[in-house]
């Protein structure tokens, strides 16, 4: 029996591609062979990643000026590869740093030219997005760094920051595909896929082509956004199997509907467990306002040893991975695209029957 699966990434998958992956496990269409065999130089696997960039194109409207790149190394990889290849004309960035990530990305970018903090929620626990003061940002800079949504935190960005000329750039790892977005605004997209995309081991990058340019001289050919564009992302052996998924993914994404039905589900089952969080005598919620997350929702009772004998409950009637970041505590309920509205309205149900129980 399948457990509903609320962990933060590596993440659930939709039913239907885990079916699908499985009928075509021993042999992909005609091929007789697995995608996971298959030479990423074949005809065959040539179609598969044409069509997940194709499919991903449409559903997110990238415009024809944005190259669509599937890379490795994780998001974290993205934290020097972006400054490496963007901070050349005045080695100069902004950062908001509202979470773990988006520090360490800043501290990374550090390592490579003049960074500054812009603002910061780490005076509060990350339990807020800051506002913004578009009159500090740095008009110089070559550009500037959000982390869209904070996986550990539950928060993410109500409103885009308005940064002019200077290209924004944004880490989108567990919020991409949750709901549109206008990736005109944006100089760099960059992703993580193991949260809402497909298994880990791919990263993707959307980019406007001006700033591929030339980055620092001592950038690695691995690390070049060139190297990757001017290959269509065959410079080496790309995640295949991980590109595979994706495309599965984003057929099921477009069969709902694309990502306009996608967000109304989200919506729904964020709705669902905030209202009850915050009429609760016992749990409540650790984000408030228009800071709260769509994807991932961090909650405590208040009590270490309540929360983790509701931990081992859960677990128990199969509600796994609900236990909250180390830094943090508590509990988090990371509900990605995948997870069924069922899933959460049965958490709902077990919560209300865990607080009567233990009130």
């Amino acid at each position: 029996m399948r457990v509903y699966n609320f962990s933060a990434g590596p993440s659930v998958l939709p039913e239907a591609v885990l079916k699908r992956a499985q009928d075509e496990m021993l042999c992909y269409k005609n091929s007789g062979q697995s995608v996971m065999e298959m030479s990423h130089r074949s005809k065959e696997y040539g179609e598969i990643i044409a069509s997940a960039e194709a499919l991903l194109r449409k559903i997110m409207n990238i415009p024809e000026n944005y190259k669509v790149l599937f890379l490795q190394g994780g998001a974290s990889s993205q934290f020097a590869m972006v400054p490496l290849n963007l901070m050349t004309k005045n080695k100069k960035a902004d950062y908001v740093v509202t979470g773990a990530w988006a520090k360490k990305a800043y501290k990374e970018a550090c390592r490579y030219g003049e960074c500054r903090v812009v603002a910061s929620s780490e005076d509060k626990t990350f339990s807020y997005i800051p506002e913004l003061d578009a009159s500090t940002f740095d008009k110089d800079a070559d550009f500037f760094h959000i982390c869209m949504n904070n996986t550990i935190y539950g928060t993410k960005f109500p409103r885009l920051p308005e940064t002019g000329d200077v290209p924004l750039v944004a880490d989108m790892s567990s919020c991409i595909l949750s709901e549109p977005v206008d990736v005109s605004k944006f100089g760099v997209i960059y992703a993580g896929a193991q949260k809402n995309m497909a298994p880990a081991g791919l990263t993707v990058v959307i980019i406007r082509e001006d700033l591929i340019g030339e980055p620092q001289d001592i950038t690695p050919t691995m690390f070049r956004y060139s190297t990757h564009a001017e290959n269509d992302s065959m410079f080496n052996t790309p995640p295949c199997y991980c590109i595979y998924v994706l495309g599965l993914v984003l057929e099921w994404l477009d069969s709902l509907g694309g990502l306009e039905e996608m967000k109304k589900i989200n919506e729904k089952k964020a709705a669902m467990l905030y209202d009850y969080l915050d009429s609760s005598a016992m749990f409540s919620a650790t984000v408030q306002g228009d800071s709260r997350s769509l994807m991932n929702i961090p909650f405590v009772t208040g009590d270490a040893d309540l929360d983790k004998k509701f931990i081992a409950a859960a677990t128990a009637a199969g509600f796994v991975n609900l236990k909250g970041h180390r830094s943090v505590g508590g509990m988090r309920a990371s509900i990605y695209n995948a997870m069924p509205v069922e899933g959460v309205e049965a958490l709902v149900e077990f919560m209300k029957k865990f607080e009567k129980e233990n009130a």
